[in-house]
Parts: structure tokens; sequence; C-alpha cells
């Protein structure tokens, strides 16, 4: 196939395009518009592939994404271009309106006018995966699971624009036949991870032997994914999903935020000793997020039975491995610090700290 990923120079976007070039026969085109958290350094060991084709442009340029449309003649799309970082939104809500919503509607409005024409097996096989996350269904109390009939809940303007964004996807399936399929992820983490985000900031400021920020008590309960495994699903998904169907995808990894930092602390003793002692000593507790969810949890099943889906790391195994990922690539995270130095986001423009 040639698939068009949009935000294929982010994070999961990244590792998707990666996967597909080194693993498959497929064809890829990359739409990113290269914001703060989009580096090409993130493929670059794909970028020399006759199989891989990067565009810069942002996907809520309507006349760039029909452009790209018309010169590359998709398959299918795998769109993960977004605004994805709440503190961000909690700042500043525009961005994530013009890019999760607008953008969206953009993709799927060009999407469909493509699609319309084309004919025979082509129309039949094309493809449209929209890419979204757990946190808009909000938060679980104790117990339960998010399954893909859980209402929507967002609490966040991230989650509400991505929402929007899952509500407008679906529309155009049921709406205009756009052979839609939607995926709601929970929180990634791995290598190429934007050090502004939990995991990649606490090692990287267990490292240097900086204070390491948890908000409140620590105890919000993520359910962590590694981020290849979401690469493989997505992929999975694009296959052999059904169109107009949700899949959630999650790696049952549930820990709380401290969980997640005392790890991090004792990979960094062993694998970065320090006579300064235990990077344990370096945890700070600070001011909670506003509105911050309790708690998130991914029900799988779905994915798992239909699809034939199973994540291949443990929460152990996949934070290994990206503890000695970052140890190994400065080069690739050093210049990306210059720009985000690990100053907190998510107050007030007067309060940051």
């Amino acid at each position: 196939m040639k698939i068009l990923v949009t935000g294929g120079a982010g994070f999961i976007g990244s590792a998707v395009c990666r996967l597909l070039i080194r693993e498959t026969g497929d064809q890829v085109i990359n739409l990113d518009k290269l914001t703060y958290a989009g580096t090409l350094t993130s493929v670059a060991e794909v970028s020399e592939s006759p199989d891989y084709a990067f565009v810069q442009a942002d996907i809520a340029d309507r006349a760039a994404v029909k452009a790209i449309f018309e010169a590359h003649k998709p398959d299918a799309v795998l769109h993960l271009a977004a605004e994805s970082h709440v503190d961000r939104s909690i700042v500043g809500a525009g961005p994530f309106i013009a890019t999760n919503i607008v953008g969206t509607y953009v993709m799927l409005d060009c999407a469909l006018d493509y699609w319309r024409g084309l004919t025979g097996s082509a129309k039949d096989a094309f493809r449209f995966v929209h890419v979204s996350t757990d946190e808009v269904y909000g938060s679980l109390g104790d117990e339960g699971l998010f399954d893909e009939t859980t209402p929507y809940a967002p609490t966040s303007p991230y989650s509400a624009s991505k929402a929007s964004a899952d509500h407008l996807a679906l529309a155009w399936f049921h709406t205009y036949g756009l052979p839609v399929l939607v995926s709601n992820c929970s929180n990634n983490y791995g290598p190429y991870h934007f050090p502004e985000k939990l995991i990649p900031l606490m090692i990287l400021n267990g490292l240097h032997r900086r204070p390491l920020p948890v908000y409140g008590d620590g105890a919000n309960v993520r359910d962590w994914l590694f981020v290849e495994d979401h690469a493989r699903a997505l992929r999975q998904i694009l296959e052999t999903g059904r169109p107009g169907e949700k899949y959630n995808v999650g790696g049952r990894n549930e820990r709380t935020n401290l969980q997640v930092v005392h790890t991090i602390c004792d990979l960094l003793d062993e694998l970065a000793p320090n006579v300064e002692g235990s990077r344990r000593d370096l945890i700070t507790h600070v001011t909670d997020r506003p509105g911050h969810d309790r708690r998130y949890a991914i029900d799988a099943t779905k994915l798992e039975t239909e699809l034939g889906w199973q994540a291949r790391e443990t929460f152990e195994t996949g934070i290994r491995k990206t503890v000695e990922w970052y140890l190994s690539r400065a080069d690739w995270w050093a210049p990306l610090r210059e720009v985000y130095d690990g100053k907190r986001l998510g107050l007030p423009a007067a309060k940051v700290e």
C-alpha cells in the first residue's frame, strides 16, 4: 500500500513510519507541519528509503492537503497529526482547536473528495484511520475499564478537541460512507518521545540530577503502552479493521505516576549510577494540574480478539528499553532540551515555574 501518515515526525507517527518502512513493503508519505514536537531526526533511519517521502504542510491547509492527495494518490490514511500535550492545552487551547478539530475536518473532507474519485478495487480498499486517545472518556474510578462503548466525558481542552475530532471522523463514515476507523490508545512511551512528557522528562532530569516534579500525590493512574506495540496495532487496524468501528489500544500496564517515577529512578541508579545517591531523593511533589483525571485504563479485548493484536512489551521490559535508549541517544534529545528545558507547563502564564 501507499500510506499517507499525518504527524509522521512526531512521537507515535515516527514509530509508525519506521515500522512501515522497516517491516512491510508499504510506501509512506509523511505529512508533518514540524511544530516544536516534530523533528525529522525521529525518522532519519528510514528517510533515505525509496519507499519514503516527506511533505511539510499544515493539515488545516486545505489547498496543501488536496495537493498531497492528488500528487501521491494514497491507498490509505493514518491520521496521527495532533497537538497532544494536556498542559499546553491548559495554557493555550487555540492550537488544539485549529489542529485537532479544524485540521481533522480538512483531512476528512479532502479524503472524501479523493475517495469519491476512485473506482473499483481502489475505492473498496481505501481506509482512513483516525488515531485518538483514551482521554476522551474522562476519568475512571478505582474499578472498571474503558471500552469502545464508554460514553465520552473529556475534561481538558486537549481531550475535548480529540473527542470533537472522533465525532467528526465517525460522522464522515455514517453520513458520507467514507471508510473511517477510529482508535483510542492509552498513554504511550518509548524512544523518540519529546522530553516534556512524564517519562522522558523524568529520565533526563534524573540523569542530570535535576528535580523530578510529580503532580499532587502521584497517585493518578495511567495504562502504559509501548509505542512500537501501538504502531503495530495501527497497522493491524488498517489492514483488518472494519470501517465505522472503534478499537481501543492499551498495554494492560496500569501504574500510578509515582510508581512510574520510582521505576525510572531505580533503573537510572542501576544503569547510570551516581555517587550523590538515589534518584528517588530528587522527587518533588508540586501543585496538581487543573482538572487532572484520576485514572485511565483501557480494555483492549476487541482489538485482541477480533484482530489478533497483542502487546509484546510489559511495562518492565518496555521501560528498561526506553531508559537504555535515552542513555545512548543524547544525539537525539540534547538539541530538543535546548528548546524545552524541563520547565513546568500547564499553569497560568504568570505562574509558570
